[in-house]
């Protein structure tokens, strides 16, 4: 299997260089930037396969590059882990928000990033590699395009394949319908968002087999998460 690929933006020379050479020396690719603007160059010219993302950085704002690469249909679904030296919870919950997948306030253990990456990486790595990707009791083979829950063989449309496939990239993830929008149907789609609760529940009634949960949890205000049952 090729190497993970990550992108690093962080402005601070001496953290740069260290983890940059943690990461390296675990057999990650790894990119480094210090910029907003070229951090979403680089992001949409090579698609990462993670992003380590600072908040205070030069150029746009690391709150405001985590914003616009979730909009981007290309790197929506890059799971980004956010340095600060912001503490305040108000800041953090803004970070998770704007659709950072973990969050890690400066003083950090190089270690502890290393493990957190290490942990997404795991969950990730069987859907970039095209191999079948489990959530609790449903697989997906997005090589055979084939969906099977406790053995028996699902059959979903193409648009709630898509979004079902969105979901176990992220399980556990609660996703807005602006999110799953940009996600399945793309950042120009003229799709209104009522459009979404049709296919979750299209997609909840494809899934649904008699004796099991229903893994699809609504968040009220904030949206849908695929969760393991």
């Amino acid at each position: 299997m090729s190497a993970a690929k990550l992108l690093l933006v962080e402005d601070d020379p001496a953290l740069s260089e260290l983890l940059e050479y943690r990461f390296q020396n675990e057999g990650y690719n790894v990119r480094c930037t210090r910029d907003g603007d070229e951090a979403m160059v680089l992001a949409r010219e090579d698609v990462p396969d993670l992003i380590i993302l600072d908040w205070m950085i030069e150029g746009t704002s690391g709150i405001e590059v985590c914003r616009r690469l979730r909009r981007d249909k290309a790197t929506a679904h890059v799971p980004i882990i956010m340095l600060t030296a912001r503490e305040a919870e108000d800041d953090r919950v803004r970070g998770l928000e704007t659709g950072a997948d973990d969050y890690l306030t400066k003083p950090f253990s190089p270690r502890e990033l290393l493990a957190r990456v290490a942990a997404v990486m795991r969950r990730i790595r069987p859907a970039l590699a095209g191999e079948t990707v489990e959530v609790g009791d449903i697989k997906l083979d997005p090589v055979a395009h084939r969906v099977q829950r406790r053995g028996r063989s699902l059959q979903l449309g193409p648009t709630e394949y898509r979004l079902l496939k969105f979901f176990m990239e992220s399980p556990g993830r609660v996703f807005s319908r602006g999110q799953l929008l940009d996600g399945v149907w793309g950042t120009g789609s003229d799709i209104e968002l009522r459009t979404v609760d049709v296919h979750i529940r299209r997609l909840r009634k494809a899934i649904g087999v008699e004796g099991t949960k229903d893994p699809i949890r609504t968040v009220r205000s904030a949206g849908y998460a695929l969760e393991a049952v």
